[in-house]
């Protein structure tokens, strides 16, 4: 239902339903959510990541580097759930270095301003 149609006892009833989700799963939701979209940017959804009619190393590049603030400020408050994130937003960076025609120098690519360079 969109916010237009939305009436307002749905609104407070939306309101309170995301109020009940602990804050490292709205975090983690909005990694994942981050993730997803970045790797359909790089192509990795499709056989030949090249070919990808979605490939878009720009919005692959502001999405990476969300994903790297959110999980950079967000870190202490992951708990077990840190590594993984951490692991999947450094495996997009390196798909990104892969994927570019003219790879970023160590320390300038996406996100990598708050995690350190990536290899």
């Amino acid at each position: 239902m969109s916010e237009a149609s939305a009436t307002p006892g749905d609104t407070q009833s939306n309101a309170r339903e995301l109020a009940d989700i602990p804050s490292v799963e709205v975090i983690s939701r909005s990694a994942l959510m981050l993730m997803s979209a970045a790797a359909e940017r790089l192509g990795l959804a499709d056989a030949d990541p090249d070919t990808s009619p979605h490939r878009d190393l720009d919005e692959a590049r502001r999405l990476i580097t969300a994903l790297a603030g959110l999980v950079t400020a967000s870190a202490e408050y992951l708990g077990p759930h840190a590594a993984p994130i951490r692991d999947g937003l450094q495996g997009l960076q390196k798909a990104f270095r892969e994927g570019s025609a003219f790879p970023d120098a160590p320390g300038q690519g996406p996100g990598e301003k708050f995690t350190g360079p990536v290899y």
